[in-house]
């Protein structure tokens, strides 16, 4: 079932402590969002929840703060998995804004860091782990954390975890977790997976959607150029120039990313590139700069799409169409945040008019066509294919599970009970 809750102005209504009100107050924390103002009260209850909300939606702090309160009165830990390191850094650092004050104690437990480090960190008994599966599974087999005082656990960006591979690894950590941990799964698409996972490990979850699949934000000025592959730079020079403001560029690849990036420091561009070649001191330099003024533009691939945190991003550019459609929505859902107005430019090449198609089915809108600037040769998408479907991969969207699929899924009290199943 979705639980609605009933309005409330401000975070006085959901039944948060005073020692969190006092924090979020000085942090200027006045209106929640409405995954925080849905997800709070029954994760304070005690339910296990399913949360389906795209990023940039406010959904850490929504299960960070009933989190804090549930651990102070019944201690144990918390876990959270995330799909990527740069995602992991992101959410302890809303951890310690908020928990720092009140002796919150955190360990983050990623690929690419020292194992050493981490195990100490892991000994001094930190209040919340947030870990990415596969290093998490590597110091289970090790012996250096135990997970049997955890009575939370999240799993963030859930989708994103499953594309990349890491169920085998998230099952595993389920089996061994005790059977009375509450879960609270937040996803930006619902793929059959998480439906079979939340039948056979979590308790008659509570499903709250704030955002259907696909859906971009309003505030979000969207168009695009068609343009041939070889004058793109020359496209992104120009777009550069008639937009001030900090700019995300995302590139299909690693490699593509590093050539954008070069060019840009050639002609002068405050930029830095993030992707998985990058060392994760690299990446959290590029992070921090970027948030800081020190880079204007910030160059990354899809690993970090779902990772990157900053508010005032004024324009996101799709130097490549992503591989995946679902993945267009996370990447310009990196402006348009905190009620701001933003801008996403994708560039597509002729021979790509089916992928729109797909982007556009996704999104239920047509995306317009912007004439390209002076100078460069005119492109445009093939006369066939306006016959074209627009479904080149022959397959349904990832998360298309069918309609009613919340019930179908298996969601909700089953005949005679049911509950929380590990080891089935």
């Amino acid at each position: 079932m979705t639980q609605h809750i009933a309005g409330a102005p401000d975070f006085n209504h959901l039944g948060l402590a005073p020692s969190l009100l006092a924090i979020l107050v000085k942090q200027k924390f006045i209106t929640p969002t409405p995954i925080q103002h849905q997800a709070i009260p029954p994760i304070l209850q005690g339910k296990d929840i399913v949360g389906i909300a795209q990023t940039g939606t406010g959904k850490t702090l929504a299960f960070a703060l009933p989190m804090i309160q549930r651990l102070g009165q019944h201690k144990g830990q918390s876990l959270i998995l995330v799909p990527t390191r740069d995602l992991a850094l992101q959410v302890e650092e809303v951890f310690r804004k908020v928990g720092s004050s009140l002796g919150l104690k955190t360990a983050v437990v990623i690929g690419g860091a020292s194992m050493n480090n981490q195990t100490r960190d892991l000994r001094r008994r930190p209040h919340v782990i947030i870990a990415t599966p596969g290093r998490l599974i590597d110091h289970l087999q090790q012996k250096t954390v135990t997970l049997n005082t955890v009575k939370i656990i999240v799993l963030d960006e859930a989708d994103r975890m499953f594309d990349i591979g890491f169920m085998p690894q998230i099952k595993k950590i389920l089996e061994v977790l005790p059977k009375e941990c509450q879960t609270l799964l937040f996803s930006a698409t619902m793929p059959p997976a998480i439906g079979e996972l939340a039948v056979r490990y979590m308790r008659s979850p509570f499903r709250i959607e704030v955002a259907p699949s696909g859906e971009t934000a309003a505030n979000v000025e969207q168009e695009l150029f068609i343009v041939w592959k070889e004058d793109k730079m020359g496209l992104l020079k120009k777009i550069l120039t008639d937009n001030p403001g900090t700019v995300l560029i995302f590139s299909r690849t690693k490699y593509g990313a590093k050539k954008i990036t070069s060019a840009l420091l050639a002609l002068r561009h405050k930029a830095v590139e993030i992707h998985s070649n990058r060392s994760l001191a690299q990446r959290r330099d590029a992070l921090d700069g970027f948030k800081s003024g020190k880079y204007r533009i910030l160059v990354a691939t899809d690993i970090a799409s779902r990772g990157i945190d900053v508010v005032g991003i004024s324009l996101v550019i799709n130097f490549d169409l992503p591989e995946q459609s679902e993945d267009y929505v996370h990447r310009i859902g990196r402006t348009g945040r905190a009620d701001r107005f933003g801008k996403a430019i994708s560039f597509v090449t002729p021979d790509q008019h089916a992928d729109v198609k797909q982007i556009e089915k996704l999104i239920r809108q047509t995306l317009r066509t912007v004439a390209l600037p002076a100078g460069l040769r005119a492109a445009a998408f093939p006369a066939s294919a306006a016959f074209d479907t627009g479904d080149r991969r022959s397959r349904r969207p990832r998360g298309y599970v069918g309609s009613n699929s919340f019930r179908s899924a298996g969601f909700g009290r089953r005949p005679g009970g049911g509950g929380r199943r590990r080891g089935r």
